[in-house]
């Protein structure tokens, strides 16, 4: 058999013409978009909400049943409509469409804002048309005249620094205003604020990276401190901006991110390890890899790619850090002792233990086929994005 020139021939000429049909696609891609801007415009206006799970059923049972009688995998298609209705969403969104035309804007002063998180959340309220300022190290803004006039002041620096932070910066946030901090830890934040301004408090904590491609599905964790009407007023601000709120009380939030931080990292950060000592290098694992290996190492090389000041203190400094380790170390010691026993029978009562633990989450119910589908394809991609801080 003679290979085909690429580059010349009828197989160029294929090329072309899939080019050709791409870049009509992309046409498409944008008509569809302006129809989404009137859609946002329309949808403001009437104070009609973004989200319509309804409606989203039956575009997707209606796509998948035309790509059938197609000929196309409905399955793959039905994929493609998730992540345009995702973009939609998130178009709306930018475009205001949750938010009352009479709702008035403020000023939001974020002291650390030009860290990751602090930029994010520059993009988020000034799409929402607040006016939004940044004061942090080499600003031409100083922190202090920052929370002196803002009407919002959000502190997004270390956890280490957050207390020092808050109680040079508290005092100086108006009554009649908000401050905000946004760590992962909420407990000790939470008393800082309340203890070093008489300002309204909230303590938000953002489920994402900073590099997240659309804030839509995305969640953010909220613990009242004081002030009925600016919690009022961020709860609308998160849902305008297509977040999913989570009420909580700091205590019960640090209990929380026990599980889903702490333990999820120390995880995480054991295969890491373990893997770095088990002999042969990466690369030469990949050739024998499974779906799942793949996930699990991809997971784990994301994780070390960043800064382990990010993950330290989240995980030095949670309360019920110590618990969680803890009955993380007794699971693999019962685990290795049964394995090491080549006892079957204990192996299946874990098993049925576990099993009973997730209940329906593993059915293969459409629902919970979904919710772990979309944890899979933040940022584009079919693995987990960059654990939130």
């Amino acid at each position: 058999m003679t290979d085909e020139n690429p580059d010349t021939g009828p197989l160029l000429e294929l090329r072309a013409t899939l080019d050709a049909l791409d870049h009509e696609l992309l046409d498409l891609l944008v008509r569809r978009r302006e129809v989404v801007a009137d859609v946002a415009a329309r949808k403001r206006s009437h104070r009609v909400r973004i989200r319509d799970l309804e409606r989203e059923r039956r575009i997707l049972e209606d796509r998948c049943a035309r790509a059938e009688a197609l000929g196309l995998s409905p399955d793959s298609i039905e994929s493609v409509f998730r992540q345009l209705m995702l973009m939609s969403r998130e178009r709306q969104a930018a475009l205001r469409a949750e938010v009352p035309p009479d709702v008035q804007g403020q000023t939001i002063a974020i002291i650390g804002g030009e860290g990751g998180m602090g930029r994010s959340l520059n993009t988020l309220f000034s799409d929402l048309g607040h006016e939004v300022s940044s004061a942090d190290i080499g600003t031409e803004l100083r922190p202090e005249d920052a929370a002196a006039t803002a009407d919002v002041v959000i502190i997004s620096v270390p956890i280490r620094e957050t207390r020092g932070v808050i109680e040079q910066i508290g005092p100086l946030v108006r009554k009649d205003a908000l401050l905000m901090d946004v760590t992962s830890i909420k407990t000790d934040p939470m008393e800082a604020m309340l203890e070093s301004t008489e300002a309204s408090v909230l303590g938000p904590h953002p489920m994402f990276s900073p590099g997240v491609n659309t804030y839509q599905g995305q969640r953010v964790v909220r613990c009242r401190g004081r002030g009925d009407e600016w919690f009022d007023w961020a709860r609308q601000m998160f849902a305008a901006r297509g977040l999913l709120i989570t009420e909580a009380s700091a205590a019960e939030h640090d209990s929380m991110m026990a599980i889903v931080q702490v333990l999820h990292h120390f995880k995480t950060q054991v295969l890491g390890l373990a893997l770095s000592r088990s002999g042969p290098p990466l690369e030469e694992t990949l050739r024998f890899t499974s779906p799942a290996y793949l996930l699990e190492t991809y997971v784990a090389g994301r994780h070390f790619a960043q800064s382990p000041e990010l993950y330290g203190p989240i995980e030095m400094l949670n309360p019920d850090s110590q618990r969680v380790i803890a009955i993380f170390r007794d699971a693999a010691a019962d685990l290795a002792r049964i394995l090491a026993n080549q006892d079957q029978e204990a192996f299946d009562a874990l098993f049925a233990e576990v099993r009973a633990f997730f209940g329906e989450f593993t059915d293969g119910s459409p629902e919970h086929a979904f919710v772990f589908r979309s944890a899979h394809l933040v940022d584009g991609h079919r693995f987990p994005a960059r654990e939130s801080a």
